[in-house]
């Protein structure tokens, strides 16, 4: 089995798992992976399928721009809209793969604290990576926009190594780690943790209008 196929069965399985979740809803989302970095080639997730029925040839390789390159088994499947963010993440953070999903909580999150969500002393932030105790985690929030090179400029303006996640506000959120498990790890323990912020604001604001 070559690296492609090897790929597209490991973005297929997180695809559904994520779908399971509630987190792709219809075809939204999209997962990539590193397939080497001189020069960068990222396989990526195809649009406009459900991904809860992905399978492994539902992949399409793409350059450092987001494009399909034309030396590959499948150069008319169109990759995800956002694939030139997936590669300029890739670029910039060395990750190994990339994970995009339409959780609530994030989006939510980001709604309330537009300029970053602040999260600190919660165990869970060990599963991102980050200290339990005495370390100020920000994730930052970017204004949503159609146009990929707009937003990897932001991405990349405010991009920090130690926080491998920034959310789109009223669209996603993006982790990413060394492959696509560690960067599923992340994300897990990621939303738990604004979840947790998003619910305890609510309670804050019930307990104060008593």
């Amino acid at each position: 089995m070559s690296i492609l196929e090897l790929a597209g069965r490991a973005l297929a399985e997180e695809s559904a798992r994520f779908a399971r979740l509630g987190w792709m809803r219809g075809t939204s989302g999209n997962l990539s992976v590193v397939l080497g970095r001189a020069p960068l080639r990222v396989a990526v997730t195809v649009s406009g399928r459900d991904k809860g029925e992905l399978t492994s040839d539902d992949v399409v390789v793409v350059d450092e721009a987001g494009l399909a390159v034309a030396d590959q088994p499948h150069p008319d499947k169109v990759p995800s809209a956002e694939a030139g963010l997936h590669a300029r993440i890739a670029a910039v953070s060395g990750a190994g793969a990339v994970i995009h999903v339409h959780a609530l909580a994030p989006v939510v999150a980001a709604e309330h604290w537009p300029d970053g969500v602040e999260l600190r002393d919660l165990e869970m932030l060990k599963g991102f990576g980050r200290a339990a105790h005495d370390d100020l985690v920000t994730i930052p929030v970017l204004a949503n926009g159609q146009d990929m090179r707009v937003l990897g400029d932001a991405f990349e303006a405010g991009f920090r190594a130690d926080t491998p996640a920034v959310i789109v506000a009223r669209h996603g959120i993006y982790v990413w780690g060394d492959d696509l498990r560690h960067a599923r790890h992340r994300l897990e323990c990621l939303e738990w943790l604004l979840r947790f912020r998003v619910e305890t604001r609510l309670v804050s604001e019930e307990r104060g209008a008593r």
